[in-house]
């Protein structure tokens, strides 16, 4: 793999953070797993934004999401694998 379109730092993360720019709806993207030195693909369901997140599986509504091995909150709504996963449908667990 020449440079992955996404990063997931633990291989237990549910998301992948976008570091190329210009992702597109049925874009084939390509992510590095980096605790496993692993390659994945996922189809992106919508455009994604640098340093935005996409989801690596189906996340449920109410499904803790997990990036750099840490709980960043839960979805408020379900998103399917390769979705674009931000603040319109995920939100933190403090309030």
């Amino acid at each position: 793999m020449d440079h992955p379109d996404f990063l997931v730092h633990d291989s237990t993360d549910t998301v992948g953070v976008i570091v190329v720019e210009g992702v597109e709806a049925g874009q084939k993207l390509t992510g590095w797993v980096m605790d496993t030195d692993e390659t994945i693909t996922v189809e992106s369901l919508d455009p994604i934004p640098l340093g935005h997140k996409v989801a690596l599986s189906d996340i449920a509504d109410g499904d803790t999401i997990i990036k750099y091995d840490a709980d960043i909150g839960k979805a408020i709504l379900d998103i399917a694998k390769g979705g674009h996963v931000h603040v319109h449908n995920i939100k933190t667990k403090r309030w």
